[in-house]
């Protein structure tokens, strides 16, 4: 057992390197990073909001981001697909653990979401949210829009999320987890006309400027044509990613308070973020994990990998490490070395 450790999360020296916890046992953060709340040099921090009191379906989304650095352990180890390296050789990457809220006052709960928000990004790392209903995104974008500006949004769900924001009985604006881009709209956190939707199966009354490919054109377009259009729209402009996990088909993601028959596979969307690896990805969330509905961990597994390769993007692209490209290092020469021998 020389060389081995357990409990990563918690016994880690360092923000970078790899972990050798067995992937059925230890301490479930996301992919195994040190569990910390200071974030000093950090590269980039994984948090979740376990927050589902704005959802118009099925709960359940609080237990998502347990679900996703539950389903995230498999990855660690082995130099992640399809990046063919280490991603956390020389990166620091640290899991925040979850936003603290009140569940007694959860009109309470976008105020926190932003403040605790902005704590994080006012260190300077990136930061990849794990949800929580699709309503955090809202309070998300204005953390990132007060140290960025309004940015172009790149929107992956079944659902436009423009519906009407109806006023609680006090009077104040009401956002949930179908109206945050709307809102997002309506006060200039995004900028709409460099923003885009993929994957939308359903109907909304307003669409905020914002392109859309529909569901029926994601099926019939290659990962390569979807990724243009995307870069097309956005031209070069600072992006926060949101990917709601009912973008895909119930067949890939059963575990979803909304779900929406006549996705693409959780392969084709895959593809996809892959292809995006130089969008200029200033934040960005995976959100609509909801357990009490998964099947053998099937959402939750999608959930993690979206995740893992947004966050694989992100390191890739601020380090310049590229398989294929720069010159791999460590043990991910080792790696493809070992393989090329294996091979002849």
């Amino acid at each position: 057992m020389a060389g081995k450790s357990i409990d990563n999360a918690f016994t880690a020296t360092s923000l970078a390197g790899a972990a050798s916890d067995p992937t059925y046992a230890g301490a479930l953060s996301f992919m195994r990073r040190a569990f910390s709340k200071d974030v000093s040099g950090a590269d980039a921090v994984v948090w979740g909001v376990p927050f589902d009191a704005s959802v118009s379906n099925r709960p359940g989304t609080r237990f998502g981001p347990q679900a996703i650095r539950r389903a995230s352990a498999i990855f660690d180890n082995d130099p992640q697909y399809p990046f063919g390296f280490d991603l956390f050789e020389t990166a620091k990457v640290v899991d925040y653990g979850d936003c603290l809220l009140d569940y007694r006052l959860p009109e309470t709960a976008h105020e926190a979401i932003k403040a605790q928000a902005a704590q994080i990004l006012a260190q300077g790392a990136f930061l990849l949210t794990l949800g929580g209903d699709h309503s955090i995104t809202f309070p998300l974008l204005a953390a990132h829009a007060e140290r960025h500006g309004p940015t172009a949004l790149v929107h992956f769900d079944a659902h436009q999320d423009t519906w009407p924001l109806a006023e609680s009985p006090s009077g104040e604006r009401r956002v949930d987890h179908g109206s945050f881009l709307l809102a997002a709209a309506n006060d200039g956190l995004i900028d709409a006309g460099r923003s885009i939707q993929i994957g939308i199966r359903t109907h909304a009354p307003e669409t905020c400027g914002v392109e859309i490919i529909h569901g029926d054109a994601v099926e019939d377009m290659s990962s390569t044509a979807i990724a243009e259009r995307i870069y097309a729209r956005t031209g070069g402009a600072n992006v926060y990613l949101t990917f709601d996990i009912d973008c895909l088909d119930v067949a890939f993601a059963p575990g979803t308070g909304t779900p929406v028959a006549g996705g693409p596979s959780s392969a084709k969307m895959l593809a996809v973020l892959r292809h995006l690896k130089n969008l200029q990805v200033v934040g960005a969330d995976v959100v609509e994990v909801s357990p009490p509905y998964d099947h053998a961990d099937m959402t939750a597994i999608a959930g993690a990998s979206v995740a893992m390769y947004l966050l694989g993007n992100h390191i890739e692209r601020t380090t310049g490490t590229r398989r294929g490209g720069i010159i791999l290092q460590g043990a991910a020469r080792k790696h493809l070395t070992f393989q090329r021998e294996r091979r002849s």
